[in-house]
């Protein structure tokens, strides 16, 4: 009875750590592509964006500033803001190991929703990244 039991236990540790090994195998960050694993001459790492404000979701006046920070790229001009479509001038400063931009709504926009949507452009699309948020723009 004893046996059934560790054999059991044995088959579900093993099977749970081959899984695992598996997975860290296949999803090792490595980009994909004609060259395999991590085989390419240029490296990068995925822009990562954050710290959204105002926050999603909150109603803002017109023309109200906004602000995110982005993590893992060269230079800041990499880095483009549309609010409904309409490009939105932005400004970067650098703050190791990150840089926060700033903008400001457009004013043509009033007494709608608006999503502020960014994009950082790259060479290789492994290196791009996008994401945005949802604000409501109040009347005047």
């Amino acid at each position: 009875m004893k046996k059934i039991k560790l054999l059991a236990l044995f088959s579900i540790v093993s099977l749970l750590t081959s899984t695992t090994i598996n997975a860290s195998e296949h999803h090792s960050g490595h980009g994909g592509g004609m060259s395999g694993g991590g085989g390419t001459t240029s490296s990068c790492g995925k822009p990562n964006l954050g710290k959204f404000l105002p926050p999603h979701l909150s109603t803002v006046v017109p023309e109200a500033e906004f602000s995110f920070l982005v993590f893992n790229i060269d230079k800041p001009e990499q880095v483009y803001a549309t609010v409904k479509s309409i490009p939105v001038e932005l400004s970067a400063e650098f703050r190791d190991p990150y840089y926060i931009f700033k903008g400001k709504l457009p004013a043509a926009l009033v007494n709608t929703p608006a999503r502020i949507n960014i994009t950082v452009k790259a060479k290789s699309p492994h290196c791009e990244a996008e994401n945005g948020w949802l604000v409501i723009i109040a009347d005047k």
